[in-house]
């Protein structure tokens, strides 16, 4: 790893010349992919330097330890020593984490579907805190949300959610996001106290960029408006403002009632629609792709999970990596960051093997 780093680190060298020189900015498309590779190697330079500080800092308690006699200050100092052990271990994660390397999908741009799966109210109600968690890490992240189309339950929570996420890293952080996730609780309607397991489905779908840019033939999508039904406040059940979009090719169906205006659903609708049927070419081209797509929207069953969420052990596993952490509700307020570089990690080691 110290290999790496120092090669790395010789390249951001390199890459502030570059930004500094004269005709840094005649190459639009060039000036773009430095600017993204500085803030990378920048971000590598001070996550090296925060992790060798600490190290410094453990070396210098453990030898501290060694020559102390006051009961009271060895007890201070061996708190000290855990604390720095920990925070070594995040930052050695975080290094990992950025020395894997950039791909050309990093930053764009993502439309995220959560759906109830099995367990009914409760389903809804995990739906809906499925959301909160992935708006706060957004907030965390300074990406911007765009909600599509919502689909309320009538006892609270979603049925369906459909947002799109943008901003530096949305892809590469949320990749691997897609699958079934299992919730195991007790509802607040449940006067017993028996534990409930409940699911909802995560899919994750690229927004076409500019070179992939889907140009949709009129004749061959089905638009439908109707009254929009639900929360959204008395103007949005006045008119026919609701759109569904059939295209007839592919079958693939969107809908979009959120907005007061038609027009606007349909926008959404539209980029909704693009998103699917751009996903749907990537599974044509690729099998590869489609077990993806298929392990993303699953069933929504209990038996099919990548993910548990039990809160009475304030514990979250993913099933994929086998990994355990014991903060489920830090988790739930949009601290992912442990869990998506152990998955960003996990990944790309395995595609290496793969190519080996």
């Amino acid at each position: 790893m110290e290999e790496k780093i120092q090669k790395l680190l010789s390249r951001l060298v390199e890459v502030e010349s570059l930004l500094s020189s004269a005709d840094a900015f005649l190459d639009k498309k060039s000036f773009k992919e430095l600017t993204l590779e500085h803030s990378r190697l920048n971000g590598l330079k001070d996550e090296y330097e925060y992790y060798k500080k600490t190290l410094s800092q453990l070396s210098q308690n453990k030898q501290l330890i060694i020559a102390e006699k006051d009961p009271e200050m060895i007890s201070v100092i061996r708190e000290d020593i855990a604390n720095l052990e920990k925070e070594l271990e995040l930052s050695n994660k975080r290094l990992h984490m950025i020395l894997v390397p950039p791909d050309p999908r990093d930053n764009r741009n993502i439309i995220m579907e959560i759906r109830a799966g099995t367990g009914g109210d409760e389903a809804a109600l995990f739906v809906g805190d499925l959301i909160r968690m992935y708006q706060y890490f957004a907030e965390h992240n300074g990406w911007k949300v765009e909600y599509l189309s919502t689909t309320p339950s009538e006892r609270g929570g979603f049925k369906e959610f459909i947002m799109s996420i943008s901003g530096t890293n949305v892809f590469r952080l949320m990749q691997f996001e897609g699958g079934t996730h299992r919730v195991q609780r007790v509802p607040d309607t449940e006067a017993s106290g028996r534990l409930h397991t409940s699911a909802a489905t995560v899919a994750i779908l690229l927004e076409p960029s500019e070179e992939e840019e889907i140009d949709l033939n009129e004749k061959d999508l089905k638009i439908d408006t109707y009254r929009a039904s639900g929360a959204g406040g008395q103007h949005v059940n006045t008119t026919d403002s609701a759109v569904r979009i059939t295209h007839i090719p592919t079958g693939a169906v969107v809908c979009c009632q959120d907005e007061r205006s038609q027009h606007k659903n349909k926008e959404k609708a539209m980029r909704h629609l693009k998103a699917k049927i751009l996903e749907k070419q990537r599974e044509d081209e690729a099998k590869s792709r489609a077990e993806i797509r298929s392990v993303q929207v699953g069933s929504g069953d209990r038996s099919e999970r990548i993910r548990t969420y039990n809160f009475p052990q304030n514990r979250l596993t993913d099933h994929r990596i086998n990994f355990t952490v014991y903060n489920l509700d830090q988790v739930m307020e949009g601290n992912l960051e442990e869990i998506v570089q152990a998955l960003v990690s996990h990944f790309y080691q395995e595609k290496l093997q793969s190519h080996e």
